[in-house]
C-alpha cells in the first residue's frame, strides 16, 4: 500500500477512534487547528508523562516550571521575534494558493533523493546479495547525474536562505521547473517574509490597551525566569528547566495533519552550563535524547540526526532528530547550542544583571544554554504512524492494531464479562474496582467477544481480560494480549502483578539508566 494512502487511513483512524477530531468539527472545523479526543488526550498525557519524569525525575538538577502565555511584549523584541520570526511565502496566480518557498525548495530536494533510492532499489532487487551499493552509487551514470544536481540545488538554496535571499528563492523555483501542485503552472509571484506571531491587545479600555502576543515558543519564558529558578532552588551550573505548554504561529501553510499546527504543545529544556563546556554538554544531550526516543522500541533504523547547515543567529551547533513518517524523515526534536544569546539579550533589554555567580572559581559569568525541545503533537503522530497496523488473519478477515508502547497506551486493561447475566457484569466491575487505582482500566459487555477485542485492538490496549463462569467457581480469567493474540488462564488475584509494571512509564524510564 502506498505510503500517502497509510497515512489517509491513520487521519481516518485517530477520528473513528476518538484520538484526533478536527477542531469546531460541527461548523466544519477550522484549518490546521485539532482536539484530542478521549483517547487522544491519555495518549497525550501519557507522552508528556514519560518526558517530564524523564527530565525532572532522572536528573537531579533539572526542575520544572510554568510560565505564562502572555508574556511583556518587549520579550520578543529581545529574543528577535518581533524582527525575525518570519517565513518567506510565495503566491501562484492560478491557483490563488500560498506555499512557503522553502518547503517548495526542499521537496524538490527530496524528489532527487527520492529518484536516488528508487535507482538503487532497483539495482539491489536485481543484483540480490552480491549487490555493492557504495560502488553503485559512485559508478552508476542515473544515479551521479541526480546527485550532482541535488548536491548543486541544496549548495544554491542553502546559501539564498542564509540571507534570505527572496530573489534568489523565487530564481531556484522558476530554474528548477517547480510548478502548483494544485493548477499545475509556474506563475509564481515574488517571494516575501511573514511574520508567524498572532498579535492582540491588553486592556480595559479602547484607549490604553498594549499589543501583547501569544508566545509562538515557550523557551522565553524559561529564560527570563532563569534568575529567579537558580536564587530560590540555590541551583549550581550546569543545571537545567524544563516546561511543557502550548504555544500558538500563525502558520500560512499549516499541513500534514498535525505534524504543523498554529496551536501546539512543546516540551523544552533549557541546560545551563559554563562557557567553554557547551559542545561537550550539546553532544551528550544528543546522546540521551536519542536514547529516549528509542527506548520506545520502534527501531533504531527509523531515527537519525540532521545537522543543521544553516545555523540561526543564536546558535553555534543545531541538530535535529528525525523520525520516519509516512511522508519522509522529519523532524520531531530540536537539540541547539544557542550560547548566551537569550539570557544576554534578556539582560541588554531588562536593564537587570542576570549573571551567575560561580562560587568554586569567585567569578560571575553569563551561562551558555543547550536546548532541547520537542513538539508533543509531532511526538503523538510519529507514535501514531509507527503503531498502525494492519494484519491478516488465518481465517481470512484483517485485523487493525495499534501496537502502543504499553506505557503509553491510553487504556491498560479491558475487562470483559463473557455474558450480560449470572453475576459476570458485576464479578467484572468487581476486578476494576480493585485495579483502577493502578492504570486505567475500561468495562465493555457490548457484542461478541471477537467484536470487542477488535475495539480494543484499535485503540491499543495491551491487555483485555474475558469472565466467564469459571470464574465464578475458581477465581480464574482469560488475560489476552494484544500483539500475539494470545490467551492465559491467570488468577485474578495475579492480574496486578502481570500488568502493573509492563504499563508503567516507570518501565521505559528504566530503559533510560
Amino acid at each position: 500500500m502506498a505510503q500517502e494512502d497509510v497515512f489517509k487511513k491513520i487521519v481516518s483512524h485517530c477520528k473513528e477512534y476518538g484520538f484526533v477530531f478536527p477542531s469546531s468539527d460541527i461548523y466544519d472545523g477550522l484549518a490546521a487547528v485539532y482536539d484530542y479526543g478521549q483517547n487522544g488526550v491519555e495518549l497525550k498525557n501519557n507522552i508528556k508523562e514519560y518526558w517530564w519524569k524523564s527530565m525532572v525525575l532522572l536528573h537531579e538538577n533539572i526542575v520544572g516550571i510554568d510560565s505564562a502565555i502572555f508574556m511583556h511584549p518587549t520579550i520578543w523584541k529581545a529574543s528577535g521575534h518581533v524582527d525575525a520570526f518570519n517565513d518567506p511565502l510565495i503566491d501562484n496566480r492560478d491557483s490563488k494558493k500560498r506555499y512557503r518557498a522553502d518547503n517548495l525548495i526542499e521537496d524538490q530536494i527530496a524528489k532527487y533523493d527520492e529518484k536516488i533510492e528508487k535507482e538503487v532499489a532497483k539495482a539491489r532487487k536485481r543484483f540480490g546479495e552480491a549487490f555493492d551499493e557504495a560502488k553503485f552509487r559512485e559508478t552508476n551514470p542515473r544515479v551521479i547525474e541526480h546527485q550532482q544536481k541535488r548536491d548543486a540545488l541544496h549548495e544554491r538554496y542553502t546559501k539564498a536562505m542564509q540571507g534570505p535571499d527572496l530573489e534568489e528563492l523565487k530564481q531556484i523555483i522558476l530554474d528548477e521547473g517547480i510548478v502548483d501542485p494544485i493548477s499545475g503552472t509556474k506563475n509564481w509571484t515574488d517571494v516575501r517574509q511573514f511574520n508567524l506571531m498572532f498579535s492582540t491587545e491588553m486592556g480595559s479600555a479602547a484607549d490604553a490597551t498594549n499589543k501583547i502576543y501569544l508566545r509562538p515558543e515557550t523557551a522565553q519564558g524559561i529564560f527570563v525566569n532563569y534568575l529567579n529558578v537558580q536564587k530560590t532552588g540555590r541551583m549550581k551550573i550546569p543545571f537545567g528547566i524544563a516546561q511543557i505548554g502550548k504555544a500558538f504561529r500563525n502558520e500560512i501553510v499549516a499541513r500534514q495533519f498535525i505534524f504543523r499546527m498554529r496551536e501546539f504543545e512543546q516540551m523544552e529544556m533549557q541546560f545551563f552550563v559554563k562557557p567553554g563546556t557547551e559542545m561537550e554538554w550539546f553532544n551528550k544531550w544528543k546522546e540521551l535524547r536519542m536514547k529516549w526516543h528509542q527506548a520506545l522500541g520502534f527501531g533504531a533504523e527509523n531515527y537519525r540526526f540532521h545537522d543543521h547547515e544553516k545555523l540561526a543567529h543564536y546558535a553555534n551547533a543545531a541538530t535535529d532528530i528525525e523520525f520516519r513518517m509516512p511522508f519522509g524523515f522529519k523532524e520531531v526534536e530540536g537539540i541547539h547550542s544557542r550560547t548566551d544569546f537569550d539570557l544576554s539579550q534578556h539582560e541588554k533589554f531588562s536593564g537587570k544583571s542576570i549573571k551567575y555567580f560561580d562560587p568554586q572559581t569567585n567569578e560571575s559569568y553569563t551561562p551558555y544554554d543547550i536546548e532541547t525541545s520537542i513538539g508533543v503533537d509531532r511526538m503523538f503522530l510519529s507514535v501514531m504512524c509507527h503503531s498502525y497496523c494492519e494484519e491478516q488473519l488465518e481465517n481470512g478477515e484483517t485485523r487493525v492494531v495499534l501496537k502502543l508502547p504499553a506505557a503509553l497506551a491510553p487504556v491498560k486493561l479491558c475487562v470483559m464479562p463473557l455474558l450480560k447475566k449470572d453475576g459476570l457484569p458485576e464479578k467484572a466491575r468487581e476486578i476494576i474496582n480493585d485495579l483502577k487505582f493502578h492504570f486505567n482500566c475500561q468495562y465493555d459487555e457490548k457484542d461478541s467477544i471477537g467484536k470487542r477485542y477488535r475495539r480494543q485492538d484499535a485503540i491499543g490496549t495491551p491487555y483485555c481480560v474475558t469472565v466467564d463462569h469459571d470464574t465464578l467457581q475458581d477465581n480464574t480469567v482469560t488475560l489476552r494480549f494484544r500483539d500475539t493474540m494470545e490467551q492465559e488462564r491467570v488468577n485474578i488475584a495475579d492480574l496486578r502483578g502481570i500488568i502493573e509494571d509492563k504499563v508503567s512509564i516507570t518501565s521505559l524510564l528504566k530503559k533510560l539508566q
